[in-house]
């Protein structure tokens, strides 16, 4: 059975930094690419980054580029979302999700709030 275990949301202030964590199980980790994607209140949900099976390629929605970083550890069976200089508009449940771009494989999600 797939498992997908967010972590590292927070409550934090305008121009903070958070590192979400995602453990996976279940599958062939090292086989896929993996995603990060979000959903803000009384929003859809929306992409935010992907990375490729073997860590190299990655990918971000233009408003998190140069904010965020997302790697991996395939030893550990781990994804990562590094984040920077946060804002309101990243307040949202952030999910790990199969895929590059996403699936319908997702966790229960982490909540990150950037409030001051």
């Amino acid at each position: 059975e797939v498992e997908l275990l967010e972590s590292g949301g927070d409550l934090v202030q305008p121009g903070g930094s958070l590192t979400l964590s995602c453990a996976a199980s279940g599958f062939s980790f090292d086989t896929n690419g993996m995603s990060w994607v979000r959903q803000a209140p009384g929003k859809e949900l929306e992409w935010v980054s992907g990375i490729d099976r073997d860590g190299v390629l990655v990918y971000y929605r233009e408003s998190v580029k140069g904010r965020f970083t997302i790697f991996r550890d395939n030893a550990k069976n781990m994804v990562y979302l590094e984040m920077h200089s946060l804002n309101s508009e990243d307040t949202a449940l952030y999910y790990c999700s199969t895929g590059i771009y996403g699936s319908s494989t997702r966790g229960q999600g982490t909540q990150v709030t950037v409030s001051s």
